[in-house]
């Protein structure tokens, strides 16, 4: 997908300009984040990250009409929104590092930390904008930053899900699903649903994309929830059982802190004020005897079946649609 990646960093870019020199350095964190610096604002080559909203945008307009570049201003929106969300996720997690370097706030504060997020927040809003640019009339303007709208403020209700679950051992698979249907799959199923709205006023098929992201986004989320555990950190850039360190509830723990056997004794575990090595490998056995990473990837496989069952509903056979498909295999099958 190089032409879509490469086109779409190039928006970036002008989206991110900065407007006079006293912000050098304001507009040098995005620059820094979005991979594009070093520390210094140096021109560097390092992971940008995966793009994958974006790229899901562009590929549900171009299934639609053959033509992505028309939706590459809100493919620019909500890139820049998922890494607003990057950088105060990692404030709120007390995360040092980000795709492999310092967070943001470790490098300049958490205040100018705080600022950075908020300032790509509203540039992610001002991207919206260059629809107008591109043809669209104000109705579907409207209509685009409406849903824009509703899924960032469902990603801040996740958030502050997940934040909340930190310090609960009690955490239900419904509260969970509850969670990533905000925090993850809201923003995925946006971009597919607004790349289908600049391409069609089909309300059927337009549904029919947003739930193939809805699903593939929860997928992702339950495939990224048994990485986290079971990854490889040659692959995923994470410390083998990170999850487990950090004590987040995921699927596969949440699975396990319910278990009706062996959940007592994985609470009793995560009831500690820190983890070491040790519990981190009972955490694993007590994880593989109840069949965690099985259950997780069964739903995950329920999810991607969903997902794909709803692009078959489309009809739909050209090349932007294998793509699509082909997306949605490599998002959640990452684990095999």
């Amino acid at each position: 997908m190089d032409e879509y990646l490469s086109a779409l960093d190039t928006e970036l870019r002008h989206a991110v300009i900065t407007p006079e020199s006293a912000y050098t350095a304001y507009y040098g964190m995005f620059r820094y984040h979005l991979g594009w610096t070093d520390t210094q604002f140096v021109e560097t080559q390092t992971n940008p990250g995966k793009r994958i909203r974006p790229l899901l945008c562009l590929l549900a307009c171009e299934t639609l009409t053959g033509d992505w570049r028309r939706a590459m201003p809100a493919a620019v929106a909500i890139e820049l929104a998922h890494n607003f969300s990057l950088i105060h996720d990692d404030i709120e997690d007390a995360s040092d590092e980000r795709r492999g370097r310092a967070a943001v706030w470790k490098v300049w504060g958490l205040a100018q930390g705080l600022n950075a997020g908020d300032g790509m927040f509203v540039l992610a809003r001002l991207a919206l904008d260059q629809m107008m640019e591109r043809g669209y009339p104000i109705a579907k303007c409207n209509a685009v930053s409406r849903v824009f709208d509703a899924a960032t403020l469902a990603l801040c209700h996740g958030q502050f899900l997940d934040l909340g679950f930190e310090v609960r051992d009690d955490v239900t698979i419904d509260e969970y699903m509850q969670m990533v249907g905000g925090k993850t799959a809201a923003l995925i199923s946006a971009a597919t649903r607004i790349g289908a709205m600049l391409a069609t006023d089909d309300a059927q098929m337009i549904a029919a994309f947003a739930r193939f992201g809805e699903n593939i986004g929860t997928a992702f989320q339950i495939t990224d929830d048994i990485l986290g555990i079971w990854g490889d950190p040659q692959i995923t850039g994470k410390s083998a059982a990170s999850d487990i360190l950090s004590k987040k509830k995921s699927l596969p723990a949440i699975f396990g802190l319910s278990h009706p056997r062996f959940g007592e004794a994985l609470r009793a575990i995560y009831r500690k004020p820190a983890l070491d090595q040790p519990d981190i490998a009972r955490v694993m056995v007590l994880l593989d005897a109840i069949g965690a990473r099985a259950y997780a990837e069964q739903r995950a496989d329920e999810y991607r079946a969903a997902a794909l069952a709803a692009l078959a509903e489309t009809g739909i056979a050209n090349r932007a649609m294998s793509l699509l498909r082909d997306a949605a295999e490599l998002m959640t099958r990452r684990v095999r």
